[in-house]
């Protein structure tokens, strides 16, 4: 069993940055494959970023790449989510979720999941 945990999410202006956090208990962080997805109201939700085991290789959806960063710390049990140049599509409920040996960006394949954290990006 993992928990996660994010935090970091708040209020920002267009343009603006935050960074997530995701900290995990339990079995060993290290063995699973962690992502970031987000819900904005009445929509699903939606893919954002994932790491490998080592955090050396990621994948991000179009909509945030080269403004997002995911990145892990194994030692910390905590995956981040650096977003640069907000803006209010951005808007929406943020998890971490982890899954074990998988590679996959759908939702679906995740077994483990935060509880979520609001981000609110004003135009």
């Amino acid at each position: 069993q993992v928990q996660l945990v994010e935090s970091g999410g708040g209020l920002v202006q267009a343009g603006g940055s935050l960074r997530l956090a995701c900290t995990a208990s339990g079995r060993t962080f290290s063995m699973y494959f962690v992502g970031w997805f987000r819900q904005a109201p009445g929509k699903e939700r939606e893919f954002v970023a994932r790491a490998s085991l080592t955090g050396i290789s990621t994948t991000y959806a179009d909509s945030v790449k080269g403004r997002f960063t995911i990145s892990r710390d194994n030692a910390k049990n905590t995956v981040y989510l650096q977003m640069n140049s907000l803006k209010p599509e951005d808007t929406a409920v943020y998890y971490c979720a982890a899954v074990f040996g998988k590679r996959s960006a759908a939702a679906r394949d995740y077994d483990y999941w935060g509880q979520g954290t609001q981000v609110t990006v004003s135009s």
